[in-house]
């Protein structure tokens, strides 16, 4: 597992979460959210950034007809709100815990001004993370607003083999171990699940994947 997104990779859950530091330790908490509970919505304070210990946060906002737009769908180790650092006042989405048992770490603009303040290696990282996370964000909407759904599909499953797959440097069979369900698949590629479920046996059907409930298979010939 190679990603980009998880800060298992990039160390830096072990350096952000204030609860590791004497210093904030006694007064720090983990949040605790249930299914469909939010963290924040749209034009609430930008106060504090968020990392995620369990579960799985969604990511979005409304459009002008009211329909929900999903940004991302986010998991352990990742962080959200981080628009925070650069100043935004009010948040410009909604965050919204979708899984039964969800942990946040949340922590304080200021906290975190401090925390990048005093360790430049620490801020380099922060930096690189989001940077990466914004490009990815912005590679997806462009294929929500350019591509047929097959492809968005297709792209989608190239990224989940970049982010949770093993095998995908070479020449083989790629296989994802992912922590999404079909629901979060449709809304991250922006169609109803239905159409999901035609496209994956379509594309089971024509030999190019594979899939369990948290598993997809990609064999090579994929296109």
């Amino acid at each position: 597992m190679n990603s980009i997104w998880f800060f298992e990779d990039v160390k830096l859950f072990k350096l952000l979460c204030p609860h590791k530091f004497k210093s904030y330790k006694k007064d720090h908490d983990f949040d605790a959210y249930g299914k469909s509970e939010y963290i924040y919505f749209e034009d609430d304070s930008s106060n504090k950034v968020y990392l995620i210990e369990k579960g799985k946060v969604k990511i979005g906002y409304y459009n002008e007809d009211g329909e929900e737009v999903v940004k991302a769908i986010l998991t352990k180790g990742e962080l959200f709100g981080e628009k925070a650092i650069f100043g935004e006042q009010k948040r410009k989405e909604f965050a919204q815990s979708i899984d039964r048992s969800t942990s946040i770490c949340p922590i304080g603009v200021d906290t975190m001004h401090g925390l990048m303040r005093d360790n430049q290696t620490f801020s380099f990282k922060v930096y690189k993370f989001i940077g990466f996370k914004l490009q990815k964000l912005e590679r997806r909407l462009r294929l929500l607003m350019y591509k047929d759904a097959k492809t968005r599909l297709i792209e989608f499953l190239e990224d989940l083999c970049v982010d949770y797959g093993y095998g995908c440097e070479e020449t083989g069979d790629h296989i994802i171990n992912h922590p999404y369900t079909q629901k979060d698949i449709a809304s991250l590629i922006g169609v109803s699940r239905p159409t999901l479920n035609i496209l994956l046996n379509e594309l089971k059907e024509e030999k190019k994947i594979d899939y369990e409930r948290k598993q997809i298979r990609i064999y090579k010939n994929i296109a």
